[in-house]
């Protein structure tokens, strides 16, 4: 598996919570340990964000490989 395959995996799981809320999560690019996601719908401009980024996001994604480091595309 890819690290873009394993990463698209990872936000499919996420991506329930995110739609729950009326938001969504896509990956805009890979480059090396760094993704970099754009948040859509509610979650663009939620205050909660980058706590959703951070405790969310790049903490799945660490579990699954660690050094990963996620950063918000507008």
């Amino acid at each position: 598996m890819t690290t873009a395959d394993m990463v698209e995996s990872v936000l499919e799981r996420i991506r329930p919570a995110l739609n729950a809320d009326g938001g969504d999560i896509e990956l805009v690019n890979l480059e090396g340990e760094v993704v970099h996601v754009r948040l859509t719908g509610e979650c663009a401009g939620c205050p909660s964000a980058e706590m959703t980024l951070r405790v969310g996001v790049e903490s799945a994604l660490r579990r699954v490989r660690p050094g990963l480091r996620v950063v918000a595309v507008l």
